[in-house]
């Protein structure tokens, strides 16, 4: 069970530090992260859409420890709106935001990251385009919640995540899958208690499948966040049981995995939407990827070996 361990090391200054030096690392993190500045990413964004595909992106750095990061944060995103209106691209590109990287965990911080927020949602409407909430360890989602039906009142097209591996979820779901509402739903990445989450991969796909179907007979916008096969057929026939057309939901992957799928799903007639991360502060999401999929592990790890 290595999963929980990276992810216990994606907290980790020494292991930050030990991971950041590695000779094999640039190499792997250019599989996962699309760049380290908005010019770098944005023609990544126009090849996607070139290919039928739409994005959402994620300016990575959520461990932040002050109320200038945060600021800085915000500023980012709104620098990334200003490019993708200068390009055209706000219909095909949204943005995910981690509250965390908002000033959500500092003091004050449900009141700072709904302050930081605002703005950016504001502004992504006003290129056609909207925000999702990304979901983060169990504590931090009373206030995420709270924030995502706040900015509803004004910007109803505001998305959330929520996390199948989480008991709470199908409950959470019920309550989000309302008109209008726009869900991801994905199993999961942080490295939870028994208390709170399910353990077992097995028991997780059944509780995203449970959840999916609720979010497919309900009224609102159902968001797959997945890259396993059988859970995207599932999908596809939970979509058809409810009635739903192509564009009454979307399948959502990671930029670098499966790529080969993504175009086969928008070839099909789906809507296909890429999560593509970049920015410097790439560490804490690198490890997740790395902690999702041994083989993402061992792709590192022989990259390590042969650069040493």
């Amino acid at each position: 069970m290595l999963g929980p361990v990276i992810l216990a090391a994606s907290r980790s200054d020494r292991m930050r530090r030990f991971v950041s030096a590695a000779p094999g690392t640039k190499q792997v993190v250019a599989r996962f992260i699309a760049g380290e500045s908005v010019d770098q990413v944005v023609p990544v964004v126009q090849d996607a859409v070139a290919k039928g595909l739409e994005v959402t992106l994620d300016v990575v750095g959520e461990d932040i420890t002050t109320r200038e990061q945060a600021f800085a944060a915000r500023d980012a995103y709104l620098e990334l709106i200003e490019h993708l209106k200068e390009l055209d691209l706000g219909t095909k590109a949204e943005m995910s935001i981690k509250l965390s990287m908002f000033g959500q965990v500092l003091e004050g911080g449900h009141e700072l990251a709904l302050a930081n927020v605002r703005p950016v949602v504001e502004a992504a409407a006003a290129i056609g385009t909207t925000v999702t909430l990304d979901a983060e360890d169990h504590t931090t989602l009373d206030s995420m919640f709270a924030i995502h039906e706040e900015l509803r009142k004004d910007f109803p097209r505001t998305g959330c995540v929520i996390q199948a591996y989480l008991y709470r979820t199908e409950a959470d779901a019920r309550r989000l899958a309302a008109s209008g509402s726009r869900v991801r739903l994905v199993k999961g990445a942080y490295k939870e208690p028994a208390e709170v989450a399910y353990q077992d991969k097995a028991e997780t796909d059944k509780a995203y499948v449970r959840v999916l179907r609720v979010l497919m007979e309900g009224e609102g916008y159902p968001m797959i966040g997945s890259h396993d096969p059988r859970l995207i057929s599932i999908a596809q026939e939970l979509a058809r049981k409810a009635g739903r057309k192509l564009d009454e939901y979307e399948f959502q992957m990671l930029y670098g995995i499966r790529s080969e799928e993504h175009l086969r799903l928008a070839a099909e007639g789906h809507r296909m939407r890429v999560y593509t991360a970049y920015g410097t502060d790439w560490y804490g999401y690198f490890m997740r990827r790395l902690a999702e999929k041994p083989a993402n592990l061992l792709f590192f790890a022989r990259s390590i070996l042969t650069k040493g």
